[in-house]
């Protein structure tokens, strides 16, 4: 694992040279291509060295970790060609992937939390610099305060862990019984604000709007996976507690995506809406980690990958508007099916798989995260229904919304897109929709 670590590592001297930007961006590329032919197929750890390692979780996460930053330098093209600090740009997001790379890639829980923390200050850094409006200053602290004073118990339950095993070790730890309720409240808390669940959702759809296209790539494609990446690490030592109390998180994540959903019909900002979605999207994801059976884990881990990919091209595609238009709001943005016919193709094809249609990956992960849900308890068929049906309510209207209608009438613009658009937007949904044939992956 430390090879390609070094390899990240090696580019960053790069930044400080001028016009470095697309050597580091193809460099990037060819990191992810070499980290595919290395692909490992058996479920337990291997490339391991000194203490970082990969088991069949983390090797797809740390793989989309490595094709989302490649993504966003394609996307955030416009930092360049106007040059707003492009190099220091650059040095940031090798740093975010540093931090996530680590985070995935880490054997130990306690390295697993600094990683995991230390990825929010490249974050931040990106909303706070590239962001577009003065409110990025209160969506950075908003960001900044709800991760961290959730994830701040978690610390001290780790060190009360390590005090009763000398070890944080993923294999070597075991399930507590009832030892220690409030390691299953801190350390499922910690997780589910990062994902995050309703409730404690409020700094995701405020980080989305101010933060940059790269900024709203990065947290939707991979931060959002962490949370749910730390809770099917922890699993292993709650698993006694959890098939006590599990019902209140599953319940709770339910509930509140349906209530989300209706809050999507609501939203005017096309961003605001792709990030409600994103709320939504995650709380099925909580339902299945929740069950704790095989079928919600795998389900939760296909979903998560394949929103990684289709949310971070909607927010790809609303910054290609925002560019010619200067404005996200869809009652300025009607008609653009006149004005980019070729783009809407893209807005169709990403739409529809955010809505899980055949052959996004997104179908695999519902279809299994359906099924394990309700044999949870037949009674979430309920919510089930509301949140599927709705998913897709809210994502016609989007496309719709935008694509048709009578067109505002001060737009003076005719671009149907540069190949630097299409590019990026193609490789989020080549590999999305690719995977589905590979559905027997995702269910060792």
């Amino acid at each position: 694992m430390l090879k390609y670590l070094f390899m990240i590592i090696s580019m960053i001297p790069l930044c400080f040279f001028v016009n470095c930007w697309w050597l580091i961006h193809s460099l990037m590329f060819m990191v992810s291509f070499i980290f595919m032919l290395y692909m490992y197929s058996y479920a337990d750890f291997n490339m391991i060295s000194y203490f970082f390692g990969v088991d069949y979780f983390s090797y797809i996460l740390i793989l989309l970790s490595l094709w989302v930053c490649s993504l966003m330098i394609t996307a955030s093209s416009s930092v360049y060609i106007f040059s707003s600090h492009c190099n220091f740009f650059v040095f940031i997001v090798l740093f975010l992937l540093i931090m996530l790379y680590c985070s995935f890639s880490s054997l130990n829980l306690f390295s697993f939390y600094i990683f995991f923390e230390a990825s929010l200050i490249p974050t931040l850094l990106l909303i706070l610099g590239w962001g577009y409006q003065p409110e990025r200053l209160q969506a950075g602290i908003y960001l900044i305060f709800y991760t961290l004073f959730a994830s701040l118990p978690l610390l001290l339950v780790l060190f009360n862990l390590y005090g009763l095993y000398n070890t944080l070790y993923y294999p070597l730890l075991i399930d507590f019984g009832s030892y220690y309720f409030m390691f299953y409240v801190f350390s499922i808390f910690a997780f589910l604000v990062s994902m995050p669940m309703f409730l404690v959702h409020l700094w995701l759809p405020k980080a989305h709007v101010e933060a940059p296209v790269s900024g709203s790539m990065i947290l939707a494609g991979v931060l959002l996976k962490l949370g749910g990446y730390g809770i099917f690490r922890v699993m292993k030592v709650i698993s006694y507690l959890g098939l006590k109390f599990n019902y209140f998180w599953l319940t709770l994540s339910l509930s509140g995506g349906v209530i989300i959903s209706f809050i999507c019909f609501r939203q005017v900002d096309l961003k605001s809406l792709i990030a409600y979605s994103s709320v939504a999207h995650m709380s099925m994801v909580i339902g299945g980690l929740m069950t704790m059976n095989m079928w919600g884990c795998m389900g939760s881990f296909s979903l998560m990958i394949g929103h990684g990919l289709c949310s971070s091209g909607l927010f790809c595609l609303s910054n290609i508007i925002y560019e010619r238009l200067g404005t996200r709001s869809l009652l300025i943005n009607k008609g653009m099916i006149n004005i980019m016919p070729m783009m809407s193709l893209w807005w169709f094809l990403l739409s529809s798989s955010n809505m899980a249609a055949p052959p996004s990956l997104n179908l695999i992960g519902e279809l299994s995260l359906l099924s394990s849900i309700i044999s949870w308890s037949s009674f979430s068929f309920f919510m089930l229904i509301f949140l599927s049906f709705f998913s897709a309510v809210y994502t016609l209207y989007m496309y719709s919304y935008s694509q048709h209608g009578i067109n505002y009438s001060g737009i003076y613009i005719c671009s149907l897109g540069y190949l630097r658009e299409y590019h990026p937007l193609f490789l989020h949904w080549f590999p999305l929709n690719l995977l589905c044939l590979k559905g027997e992956y995702f269910y060792f």
